[in-house]
C-alpha cells in the first residue's frame, strides 16, 4: 500500500483526490490549515467524509510551520506528495497579497524541502492557468510562453513552478506541474463565480457579470480534474535522458525530471452559456447586473490537453450541463433548498 500525503485535503479539489485516491487502495496522509478565507464547516465536512476511511489521516497545521511538516513526513514517510495547498482567489489576491507570498512561496518551499529530504518517487504541484497571464495565443499549451502573470495569485503560482525546477534539477526530484483551468462540481468553493450565482438566483439578488459577460473559461469538472491527478501520479518525469522517447510537444525539461501539465476540459465556454445553463438546472432566470472587467483577470483561458492525453491515455469529457448538473444537485442537497 502506497502512501501519499496531500496538502490542502480539506480544500475543494483535495477532497475529491483523497476520496479517489482512497477508493483505489492507497493509504492517504491529509493536511490543511482549515482557514477561514471561506467557511470553515464546509471543510470540516469534507474532513469528516474522508475520516470515515480507515487508510485516511489529517494534521491540521499550517505549510509555513515547517516543523510540523517535516515531522509528519519523518513520520508517515510518504511515497509521493501532491501538493494543492494554497491561497487561492485573483481578486483576494488584491486585497491581501501577503497571504499569497506566506502560502504560495513559503509553504510550497516547505513542501519542497521535505520532498528533497525523503526522496519521494515523484512531487505533484498544482499551478493555475492565471500563469498564461496576457498570452493570447490559445488554446494554452504547456510549451508557450507564461512570463506576464496579471495578478499577485498568478505571480505567486509562477513562482513555485520556477522554485520546483530547480529543486527537481538540483537534487533529481521528479516533479510535475499542473495548471488547473476554472474547477467547479460539488464540494465547491463559495467564492467562485458559478457558487455565488447559484446562491444569487435562488435568493433572487443580482448576480455580477464581469466585463458584460464577455468572458470564456476552460470549465474543467472537478471529478475529470482529479481523475487527471490520479493518472499523472504514474507519469513519472525521468529527465532529460528520455526526452528521446518524450511526446511531440512535451514540456519535459532539458535539464530536469520536471514537467508542466495542463488538465482542463479543452472546450472554451462563454460566460453567459454558464450562466444560461445555471439557469436551466435551477429552474429560475437571473437578474444581471454586468460590470467591466476586474483587475487581474483575463477575457479567456482555453486549455490544450494533448499532452495529458499522450502521458496518461486521458482526456476530460464531462459537458458543463451534466456538470452543471451535478453541482446543483449537490447544491440543493447540501443547503436544503
Amino acid at each position: 500500500m502506497r502512501t501519499i500525503l496531500v496538502t490542502g485535503s480539506a480544500g475543494f479539489i483535495g477532497f475529491h483526490l483523497c476520496q479517489l485516491l482512497l477508493e483505489e487502495g492507497f493509504r492517504v496522509i491529509g493536511f490543511d490549515a482549515m482557514n477561514d478565507y471561506y467557511d470553515v464547516r464546509l471543510k470540516e465536512k469534507r474532513h469528516q467524509i474522508l475520516q470515515q476511511h480507515n487508510d485516511f489521516s489529517c494534521t491540521i497545521a499550517s505549510l509555513e510551520n515547517f516543523d510540523v511538516l517535516k515531522a509528519l513526513c519523518d513520520e508517515q514517510k510518504p511515497d509521493v506528495i501532491v501538493h494543492l495547498a494554497a491561497q487561492a482567489g485573483v481578486r483576494y489576491s488584491l486585497e491581501n497579497p501577503r497571504a499569497y507570498v506566506q502560502a504560495n512561496i513559503v509553504g510550497t518551499f516547505n513542501v519542497m524541502e521535505c520532498a528533497k529530504a525523503l526522496k519521494v518517487g515523484h512531487l505533484l504541484m498544482a499551478s493555475t492557468s492565471s500563469v498564461y497571464g496576457a498570452n493570447d495565443e490559445m488554446p494554452y499549451r504547456e510549451i508557450h510562453k507564461a512570463d506576464h502573470p496579471m495578478s499577485i495569485y498568478a505571480a505567486t503560482k509562477k513562482a513555485g513552478e520556477s522554485m520546483g525546477h530547480s529543486y527537481s534539477h538540483l537534487w533529481n526530484l521528479p516533479t510535475t506541474m499542473f495548471r488547473f483551468f476554472s474547477v467547479y462540481g460539488p464540494w465547491g468553493r463559495p467564492d467562485m463565480a458559478y457558487f455565488k450565482f447559484t446562491d444569487a438566483i435562488l435568493k433572487g439578488r443580482p448576480i455580477d457579470v464581469y466585463n458584460h459577460g464577455n468572458m470564456y473559461r476552460d470549465f474543467t469538472y472537478v471529478g475529470d480534474l482529479v481523475r487527471g491527478i490520479r493518472l499523472l501520479i504514474e507519469a513519472v518525469p525521468i529527465g532529460p535522458d528520455s526526452r528521446k522517447s518524450t511526446p511531440d510537444g512535451d514540456s519535459i525539461s532539458p535539464v530536469a525530471p520536471y514537467r508542466i501539465v495542463n488538465i482542463g476540459n479543452s472546450e472554451k465556454v462563454r460566460l453567459m452559456d454558464l450562466i444560461e445553463t445555471l439557469e436551466s438546472a435551477l429552474g429560475k432566470k437571473a437578474v444581471y447586473h454586468y460590470m467591466d472587467m476586474q483587475k487581474g483577470d483575463v477575457p479567456a483561458t482555453w486549455a490544450d490537453t494533448s499532452l495529458l492525453k499522450q502521458l496518461t491515455g486521458y482526456q476530460p469529457q464531462t459537458s458543463i450541463k451534466t456538470g452543471v448538473r451535478k453541482f446543483v444537485d449537490w447544491y440543493r442537497s447540501y443547503y436544503v433548498v
